[in-house]
């Protein structure tokens, strides 16, 4: 496929491949259009493809960059532990962003957008952030040699802003919500000449998620799952991943069936588009963010509508959990499977014990669980729940600890 505009998902206004990212007559976000949508892509096109997200080119709206970060490839896990624990006959997968430079998907948006940065000629990366973007924009900038400019809001956990910093990268601590940093960004985008990732890119940006679906279908021997479970902030990997199956299903490399029924997941202290599913409503209420679930914690989500949307059409749900309930997440999945994943991992995982306790998932289903970033980024989120048992060094101390455990 090639890209051939900027369509606008609102009112259907097109525009040109450059650096717009809201439509000047609705305000709907843009997104990619490509001419001849559903063109075939043979199997072993992709396989003789580089080993990262570029052996997806076919369907991303920018050439591979010459040089850049190996993005993509992560893992996707059996989690046979984890589906006993909750009492799922199901054939289930954990696909774990993990292993990417960075150590979340962020590293797949930021790739795509970056290389159609350097396509337009920007000499600067920057981006808003609620922690992982952060990271990954930083990488990418130092990388490619550009320099990067970090939004992010003060009171984001302190080991992403470190992690960005160590980039070179120029990082600012803004005072307010992520809101209010997006919102600023927005305003400079005008008056700098940076590639904002997420906002003037936002369109190529959004892309890349699709080939975290894309390659869940590769490692599943070309075959969609019937549920996915995902976390939903502005909704656009939620709703890119659903159309990443889709566009691969049109392209004859994932084979024929109804597309997976999309369970969306947000932490309860930002859970607009859970409120609206759960009100049978069409309109995404604007709230102010509080919990742990930092890297989900946009208010007022720009494809909350779409979100919905794509729920409802595949027979998916969107719900929220707790604080108490991500802990928990966090916890199960790493005891089960070995995957440490972050707060936002933590809701997906406690969506899918909601989806298994009430009967949701049938033995005979594939069903895979998105973990998009690593526990290190948010260990703070555990510390009130593990810790180390300390002993004086001796065998007999080591012993006597064991027989107190055991008694």
């Amino acid at each position: 496929m090639k890209a051939s505009a900027l369509v606008c998902k609102g009112c259907s206004a097109t525009y040109p491949l450059d650096a717009s990212f809201a439509c000047i007559r609705c305000f709907g976000p843009l997104e990619v259009a490509y001419a001849e949508p559903g063109a075939p892509v043979a199997r072993e096109r992709v396989a003789a493809g580089p080993p990262t997200l570029w052996r997806y080119a076919d369907f991303l709206p920018v050439a591979p960059p010459p040089t850049g970060l190996p993005v993509g490839l992560s893992p996707l896990i059996r989690a046979d532990r984890l589906a006993d624990e909750l009492g799922l006959g199901c054939e289930l997968y954990v696909k774990t962003e993990t292993s990417n430079p960075t150590h979340s998907f962020k590293d797949r948006v930021v790739a795509v957008a970056a290389a159609k940065a350097c396509e337009l000629g920007f000499e600067a990366l920057a981006c808003a952030s609620t922690g992982n973007l952060a990271g990954a924009t930083a990488a990418a900038g130092a990388a490619l040699g550009l320099p990067a400019y970090i939004f992010v809001p003060a009171d984001l956990e302190r080991e992403k802003i470190l992690a960005a910093a160590a980039y070179g990268a120029r990082v600012f601590a803004v005072e307010g919500s992520y809101d209010d940093v997006n919102r600023l960004c927005s305003e400079l985008a005008y008056e700098r000449p940076w590639a904002f990732v997420n906002v003037t890119m936002r369109a190529y940006y959004a892309e890349g998620s699709k080939t975290i679906a894309l390659e869940t279908a590769e490692q599943l021997g070309w075959r969609a799952p019937d549920r996915v479970v995902a976390p939903i902030a502005s909704g656009s990997l939620y709703t890119k991943i659903l159309q990443g199956f889709e566009q691969g299903r049109a392209a004859g490399l994932v084979d024929p069936g109804p597309p997976p029924a999309m369970h969306g997941a947000q932490g309860a202290g930002c859970a607009p588009v859970a409120a609206a599913f759960a009100a049978g409503s069409d309109a995404v209420v604007p709230v102010r963010p509080s919990g742990i679930a930092k890297s989900l914690a946009i208010g007022n989500p720009a494809d909350g509508i779409y979100a919905l949307e794509a729920a409802r059409r595949t027979g998916g749900t969107i719900e929220a959990v707790e604080d108490e309930e991500i802990v928990e997440g966090i916890q199960l999945l790493a005891s089960t499977t070995g995957v440490f994943t972050e707060t936002a991992g933590g809701v997906t995982v406690a969506v899918l014990r909601k989806l298994a306790e009430r009967g949701a998932i049938a033995d005979s289903e594939t069903v895979v669980v998105y973990v998009t970033g690593d526990g290190l980024k948010t260990i703070g989120a555990l510390a009130d729940r593990v810790s180390a048992i300390p002993v004086p060094a001796s065998a007999d101390a080591v012993d006597e600890v064991l027989g107190a455990i055991t008694v």
